[in-house]
């Protein structure tokens, strides 16, 4: 039980392996803005008491390992980090200054699964997303088309 947190009247270990992408999928996530919105996930995370485990964005899709505590539930943290990020982004990268309303930045769906014992096998799957989908795309022989 080393990596168990406490609360008042519990001990718990909740950690999840969340996707989820733009919205039409759209490549969105390069250069600065990549760098910008992983800054912006912190700190809503760190707003919350959520902790990101690993992390890495991909110009279509986000795969993140998060621990946060039972009292959230995974719709409302997720919901939480795509919502507000969302508004950050349009504010500070697209430069919206009001009414946000009829604007989206990520698609509504999101996948998860729990982390048990194969912790360090996702942490790594995430990590190495760029190196995997290079491999991918060797293998069916496909142009690069950056």
């Amino acid at each position: 039980m080393k990596d168990w947190q406490s609360m008042a009247h519990i001990k718990w270990e909740c950690k999840y392996h969340i996707v989820f992408i733009p919205k039409y999928r759209k490549k969105k996530l390069y250069g600065k803005i990549r760098k910008r919105v992983y800054e912006i996930f912190q700190e809503l995370c760190r707003y919350k008491g959520i902790e990101i485990l690993e992390g890495h964005s991909m110009p279509d899709h986000v795969h993140m390992c998060l621990s946060f505590p039972p009292k959230y539930s995974i719709a409302m943290a997720i919901g939480y980090i795509k919502g507000k990020s969302a508004i950050k982004i349009h504010k500070e990268i697209m430069g919206h200054k009001r009414n946000f309303t009829g604007m989206h930045f990520w698609a509504p769906g999101y996948c998860v699964s729990t982390i048990g014992l194969n912790e360090k096998e996702i942490r790594e799957y995430v990590k190495n997303q760029e190196k995997l989908a290079t491999e991918k795309q060797l293998k069916l022989n496909l142009p690069d088309f950056d």
